[in-house]
């Protein structure tokens, strides 16, 4: 919630408050070091990318608060993430454009030309995505070598049968429902904070990974994820959680030979929708996409064409994201760089 609130805090500096700014897309959240003993934190954050169109592009990091007068280490980088905000006319509710972004150091031309491609990329992906097109050639064999080895399982003249570390995606599905209420609405209106619905989406999908592998799950990442419509206060928000994907990890050659694995990253899909109680309508909300690593080598499988679809989404998520997760966020100010800019406002120092 704090990540979200900074966000916007860092957004309303740079546009002013004659707009509305809303959470659009939470790009990702990676976790760069676990945190392993009690300390004062610095969250710092900056616009990063802005063209004068209604978007704008924040990075945020988390760090250990350095000395008076130090600056961020490399190590002591935390976690590190980028948001979308959208800016909206506050009567009409629709996109206004806002003042772009100046970039000045080498630095902040580093981040703008990043944001720029993160931008592009999307773009790119909403044109690609399932919708619009069908699974590419590798995808529809990895599907028909799938159905094939479940219609083996059933076959009683062959002796395969599934796993038991093998769970079909039906049978790992959470729901969750609850009201809306007035204490968790976004100070400008009455619709529900963005940051708690990030917090109320992780603790289900930290569940659902949990009662999935039987274990305590290590959180990675929050994969790219979308805000679809707001969530209204008084409404009730309807949450199913399922495992999407899973991908095995091998410490060692060896072990990587003989296909057993140490370790699974687990990737969570929330679907979230909210209905109006008075008018029983329903609207779609947002997907969150939360990837975790357990201690046990297991996997997930689909059986219908819909579950199909969403492994193949989550498959193309994960080797989009893979490189991110190993290498920690170098790029966007994993490597000790500060982004707090400078005091023009555009970036904001909290410690806690």
């Amino acid at each position: 919630m704090d990540l979200d609130a900074l966000s916007g805090v860092i957004a309303y500096k740079h546009t002013g408050e004659s707009v509305t700014t809303v959470t659009a897309a939470v790009d990702r959240i990676t976790i760069n070091h676990p945190l392993q003993e009690l300390c004062d934190l610095e969250l710092s954050g900056q616009v990063t990318f802005a063209t004068g169109r209604s978007s704008m592009e924040i990075s945020i990091q988390v760090a250990k608060a350095p000395k008076e007068g130090a600056s961020v280490e490399k190590e002591d980088v935390l976690m590190t993430c980028a948001f979308t905000m959208v800016s909206l006319d506050p009567n009409t509710k629709k996109p206004v454009a806002i003042c772009p972004v100046k970039v000045e150091t080498e630095e902040e031309k580093r981040l703008f030309a990043l944001g720029e491609k993160n931008y592009n990329t999307k773009k790119d992906r909403a044109n690609t995505g399932l919708r619009k097109q069908t699974p590419n050639d590798e995808e529809s064999d990895l599907i028909h070598a799938m159905w094939l080895r479940q219609l083996e399982y059933h076959d009683p003249n062959n002796p395969l049968r599934k796993p038991p570390n093998t769970h079909y995606m039906s049978t790992t599905t959470l729901h969750s429902s609850q009201i809306m209420q007035p204490q968790y609405r976004n100070r400008h209106n009455f619709m529900i904070f963005g940051g708690y619905l990030l917090k109320t989406t992780f603790e289900l999908a930290f569940c659902c990974a949990a009662a999935f592998s039987h274990s305590r799950p290590t959180f990675l990442s929050l994969d790219p994820s979308t805000f679809e419509n707001p969530v209204p206060v008084g409404s009730v928000l309807y949450l199913k959680a399922s495992v999407a994907y899973t991908e095995p990890t091998f410490n060692g050659a060896e072990n990587e030979d003989k296909g057993k694995a140490d370790s699974t990253r687990v990737q969570i899909r929330i679907d979230s929708k909210v209905r109006d109680i008075e008018h029983g309508s329903t609207k779609p909300t947002g997907q969150f996409n939360y990837t975790f690593l357990v201690e046990r080598g297991i996997e997930v499988v689909p059986q219908t064409y819909e579950e199909f679809m969403i492994w193949v989404d989550a498959r193309r998520r994960a080797e989009r994201v893979r490189g991110s997760i190993d290498g920690a966020g170098q790029e966007r100010g994993g490597g000790g760089g500060d982004v707090r800019g400078k005091s023009d406002g555009r970036g904001l120092r909290v410690t806690e």
